[in-house]
């Protein structure tokens, strides 16, 4: 048995995120359930997000799961690297 953390196969939690992110960019190309939840999210990966996808999408995740996302924390860099990392992010944060 494979643990979720190697799994390609998106968990509740990273197909609600794959939704959120495909919604909240408008990306037309990428269905939800496609998104690799192990893949780059930014610069060569599957989605291409760039920057200004980052703060839309950080204002999308602070509306819908009711916390903000800081862009001074250094972090940021781990917890945006892919859907899984972001995911996690998130439901930490929903547990504080």
């Amino acid at each position: 048995m494979t643990d979720a953390i190697d799994s390609p196969t998106q968990t509740p939690a990273e197909q609600d995120l794959a939704r959120l992110v495909v919604s909240s960019l408008n990306i037309e190309d990428v269905k939800a359930e496609e998104i690799d939840p192990q893949a780059p999210l930014f610069g060569d990966g599957d989605l291409g997000l760039d920057s200004i996808d980052a703060l839309e999408l950080a204002l999308a995740i602070s509306k819908h799961y009711g916390f903000q996302l800081r862009s001074d924390n250094p972090e940021n860099r781990q917890i945006f690297s892919s859907l899984r990392a972001l995911s996690a992010h998130i439901e930490e944060q929903r547990t504080n």
